[in-house]
């Protein structure tokens, strides 16, 4: 248990935390499954790394680094054969990292022994993980459970997000309940008080209790009335990833996607306890889908980013500027996040 109330004096931002990377050796999100197109290549970058996804013959999706062993040229400009990927440059042909055509040799003419870099990856839930770290641990950690994921009784919105920002910052306004504030021109929650907070080595949970009224709260079926109602929101980061429920009401399965030092993307889940009967949310599903994540989530959100990338662009102009941080919550996320990129730094050094 973490103290709730810790003395303001004693607790400053550290500045080390907007110069951390990630720790490689667990699944990240890299993009939803629709955009890999059969026998088409999509090129995305994780944490610095340019990787090419694409979708063999098999509907198998794969992942290999985009930059051909040959000449560096990138392979997503190239097309898919079967369950290769081919150069653009000269047709050099990659099946599961190893080089095993080049359309200029004689057939039987010993190939060079470049390597092509693979990675685990899975499809689940929609969306397409990639594990950038030791292929040997990808399957000793395991992906966010979603029991709420193809259930009837839950309104799922998917919603994808973009920021120019360390993802730090992105972490921090996550487990940030405060700042309802900001959002009170959309009626949003106010009164916000931290009730539990606990930390363990890969994890950040806090307990928030919220007031609501108005329309978003006769929404989630909070109340049939105008009048102010509490409810404990649960903020539980699991590093690298975001499980935050409103007491049965709402989840949101929020998963980051750290691009660069200067940008992070999110793949997040949105299921909501519509109390309509199941035949009508499945009937009105694409139009329910459609208000909550246009009028309402979204316009939330382009609150949040703004001011993520306004503290980023901030901080980039002065880095070694320190700020006050009063929320016990966000000091222990910032703990996680540093002690999981160490450790990962501790890991590659062989240290124990």
């Amino acid at each position: 248990m973490i103290e709730l109330t810790p003395a303001l004096s004693e607790h400053r931002l550290k500045g080390q935390v907007r110069e951390i990377g990630i720790n490689p050796n667990y699944w990240y999100a890299v993009a939803w499954a629709h955009e890999i197109k059969p026998l088409q290549i999509l090129a995305i970058t994780l944490w610095n790394q340019e990787l090419a996804i694409y979708c063999d013959d098999q509907n198998i999706v794969r992942a290999v680094e985009n930059r051909c062993p040959h000449k560096g040229v990138a392979l997503h400009r190239g097309v898919v054969q079967r369950d290769a990927i081919v150069c653009p440059y000269h047709g050099w042909k990659f099946q599961n990292g190893q080089c095993t055509h080049i359309p200029y040799f004689p057939i039987d003419q010993k190939l060079p022994t470049a390597c092509l870099r693979t990675f685990p990856v899975r499809e689940q839930y929609g969306i397409i993980f990639v594990f950038p770290g030791d292929p040997a641990q990808a399957d000793q950690i395991p992906l966010l459970d979603i029991p709420q994921y193809a259930n009837p009784n839950w309104l799922m919105i998917p919603v994808s997000a973009h920021f120019n920002a360390h993802y730090t910052i992105c972490n921090e306004n996550t487990m940030d309940v405060f700042h309802g504030y900001l959002h009170r021109n959309l009626q949003g929650w106010f009164d916000p008080v931290l009730l539990k907070l606990e930390e363990a080595e890969a994890s950040v949970r806090a307990d928030y209790r919220v007031s609501y009224r108005g329309a978003i709260a006769r929404f989630l079926g909070l109340n049939d009335t105008s009048k102010v109602i509490t409810r404990t929101i649960s903020v539980n980061y699991q590093y690298p990833n975001y499980i935050n429920s409103l007491q049965d009401l709402s989840y949101l399965y929020l998963m980051r996607s750290p691009i660069s030092q200067h940008e992070s993307r999110s793949f997040s889940l949105l299921f909501v306890n519509v109390r309509l009967p199941k035949w009508l949310i499945a009937l009105l599903q694409p139009v329910l889908e459609r208000v909550i994540r246009n009028r309402l989530f979204m316009r939330f959100l382009a609150q949040d980013i703004a001011m993520i990338e306004s503290e980023y662009e901030n901080y980039l102009r002065d880095r070694s500027r320190r700020y006050v941080e009063v929320n016990p919550a966000i000091i222990a996320l910032q703990r996680v996040m540093i002690r999981q990129y160490n450790f990962s730094l501790d890991c590659s050094t062989g240290e124990s």
